[in-house]
This record gives C-alpha cells, structure tokens and sequence, in this order.
C-alpha cells in the first residue's frame, strides 16, 4: 500500500514540477497567464464507508488551474499591439470559429485584416450603417484599407464672420471681386468635388446702404456662383436673415469633369458687432483622396484610421468577451483558450463597458509569471519528489527484511 502511496506522491511531484517548468518557460510569453496544479487526498472507499481509522491511499492531481491575474502591461509604441486592463479576451476567429486571448500583439496579414502571429483575425464590432455607433448585434475581421480613402464632395460649409458695425458702403460701385474698393472684406476657403480635386472658394461682403444690412457673393475658381445673398442683422447685432440661417448656392460645375457642385453654407453665428471683420470659424464637409498614415486605438477599443488628407475614420470597435468562469476555459495554444461547459457562455462587451476593462494601444500585457515565486515551487516539488523516493527506498528495505527473517 505504501508503494502505491509513495509513487502517488511521486507523481504529483512531477506533475508540479511540469508545471513549474510551463510557468518559467512562459515567464516571457505576452498574455500568458501562469497555472497551478492543485491536488487533492485519495481515500480505499467500500461498501461500508470510511471508518475513522482509514489511511489515506495517497494524492491525486485535481485540475491545473488557470490564473488570470493582469499582467505587466508594457508600452511598445506599435499602433497594432494592444492590451487590456482589467478583465476580458480579445476575440479571434480561427478556423471557422473563435477564440479567446490576451495575448495583444497583432500585426497586419496581405489582405489588410489584422492578425496575432498564429493568424487569428482580431473581431470587432463594425461602425452602423447610419454613420453613428457601432453594430453590437454581430461580430467581423477587422481590416485596414489597403488602397486610397475615397474623397468627398463639399457639401456644407459654415462660415461665422463678425462684420462692423460701423462699417461702410464702398464708394465704387458696381461690385466687381477684382476691385478691391468695391468690396469691404473677403475670406476664403478650399473646397472639394466628387473627384477630390480642390478649389478655391471665396466670400466678398459689401455693405449697402440700408443700416444693419450687408451683401455676400460666392466664387469658386473665379466664377461667381448664384446672385448675391442679403444679410441682415437686428439691432443686438444677431442675424435675421436669411431667417433659416442658410445659403444655398446653385450648383457649380467644375471643369476636373467631377459632378455639380451643391454647396450650403451655415452663416446662422455670423454677427455683426462694433468690432472688427473677424472669422470665427470657416469649415468644410470635403476632402481630398487619401493614404492610410496611422492608427489609434480609444480606451474603448475603437479604431480610428488617421489618413493623409487630415481625415479619422473609425474602422470598427473591439470586441471584449468574458466568461462567469475563466478557468473553466480550455488551453488552445498560441496564447488562446477555447469556450467550455465549465466557463460558461461567453459575454460580449467593449473597452470601458461594465465587466470589461479598458484597451491600451501601443502597449502588450506581459507574462503573469513571477520567477521568484516559480523557483521556489520547483524547490518545493522538487523535495516532495525527493521525499516520496525515500519513501519509495525505505519500504523496499523494510520489505526486504521481512523476506530475510528466517
């Protein structure tokens, strides 16, 4: 009985030490998460139960558990790697089906989808159709634009100016945008057709001479676009017409052969004050064709694609999953774990959002391992080892003096 005891004891020895030797193979290891084999008595069980004076019959290994404390969360200065702080998995699609990692170190395949090293798609939830949010009701492989960003035709523009008060009517007349003596002021700003080519659009304000009452006309490339448009002011220096706030311009028709051009401009903040001719704010809707410069990722997860033409694009948000019972996952290998019966469903969620912890670009979760703890569960393991050989030696002395005994 002792034997068996013994070689029980040696066993579960071994099994810490491959343990062990798991952890501090893995102590460099990004998202790798340590375990600890736990072990439990055994006891001869007969028909007729346990009795007090029942010796044990030795130890078995119960589980090896996972242990997902954070790790060591390093800055690396990749736009791709990522890491989380707090709880939740990345999750990946592999093989027609998804698993679970912390490990962040993600990388960009030849089609553009973002990829770990084993080629596991990162998932995300894409941005909604209406242009606002993300679609939370499903997940897709997240991939970065591979060509040009489309460009976009101006549409809208605001332009918030402060005219004077005190201002003039010119002496020339009429007016003429070649002639500065039969203007007041004029501002401009570059607009872009369908096909993103740029043009210069600029505002000539002249006052007439009704008080609190002014006259702006569009050219775009010289041309001028529709009549001039009247702007009146009350007497608290607020705009009361146009009532809406809102020039709408004739369609201008480029010569790049990209189509009309229908541009609203927003002049609802324009005042006109006692100070001087200022524009608060001059801004456009368009922009150019451009190349994919940059990524970031928010706190909660979403990914942001920075191109040359100044223009952020969220590419899609990553998706966080959990579980009611992580250890209940099942090791996959290349740093990824596999939903259970014992881990429960998964819950899916977003960086920031209730059970889930927030995502760090630039950065990767190192390896939970502690090295110290580690040598020193090898030293243990390594005695009970030594221990139950002993014991292994001393019963083959004491039975080989019971076969001596004449």
């Amino acid at each position: 009985m002792s034997f068996r005891i013994s070689l029980s004891g040696m066993n579960a020895a071994s099994a810490d030490l491959n343990v062990t030797s798991n952890n501090i193979a893995n102590s460099n290891t990004t998202g790798f998460k340590q375990s600890r084999a736990e072990f439990a008595d055994v006891y001869p069980t007969s028909a007729y139960g346990l009795s007090r004076n029942t010796i044990g019959a030795g130890v078995r290994l119960q589980q090896v558990a996972q242990q997902f404390t954070q790790g060591t969360v390093e800055g690396t200065g990749k736009a791709l790697d990522l890491a989380i702080n707090g709880k939740g998995f990345f999750t990946l699609s592999a093989g027609g089906g998804l698993v679970y990692s912390r490990a962040g170190n993600f990388g960009t395949n030849k089609d553009g989808y973002v990829v770990n090293p084993a080629g596991q798609r990162l998932q995300v939830y894409l941005p909604s159709a209406g242009g606002t949010g993300f679609d939370t009701g499903r997940v897709s492989d997240l991939q970065l634009a591979v060509g040009d960003a489309a460009p976009a035709a101006t549409t809208r523009a605001t332009v918030n100016t402060n005219l004077p008060a005190n201002a003039s009517a010119p002496t020339v007349t009429p007016f003429a945008p070649t002639d500065p003596r039969s203007y007041n002021y004029t501002t401009s700003m570059t607009v872009y057709d369908s096909l993103g080519a740029s043009h210069s659009q600029s505002l000539y304000y002249v006052k007439t001479a009704t008080p609190n009452e002014w006259q702006v006309s569009s050219f775009i490339d010289g041309t001028a676009v529709g009549p001039a448009t009247t702007l009146q002011y009350s007497n608290t220096g607020t705009l009361t017409a146009p009532a809406s706030g809102q020039i709408v311009l004739p369609a201008y028709t480029p010569t790049t052969g990209a189509a009309p051009m229908a541009i609203t401009l927003d002049v609802s903040k324009s005042t006109q004050f006692g100070s001087s001719f200022s524009v608060a704010e001059l801004t456009q809707d368009g922009h150019s064709t451009g190349r994919l410069t940059g990524i970031e990722v928010s706190p909660e997860g979403v990914v942001q694609a920075r191109y040359t033409n100044g223009v952020s694009t969220p590419l899609g948000q990553v998706v966080l999953t959990n579980f009611a019972n992580p250890q209940g996952l099942q090791p996959t290998g290349d740093n990824s774990f596999a939903e259970t019966a014992e881990s429960g469903q998964p819950r899916r969620g977003f960086g920031g959002s209730s059970e889930f912890g927030s995502v760090q670009g630039g950065a990767l979760e190192a390896s939970n391992v502690d090295l110290t703890e580690q040598l020193v569960n090898m030293i243990t393991a390594q005695r009970n080892f030594q221990a139950n050989a002993q014991m292994i030696s001393t019963q083959d002395q004491i039975t080989q003096t019971v076969i001596n005994i004449r």
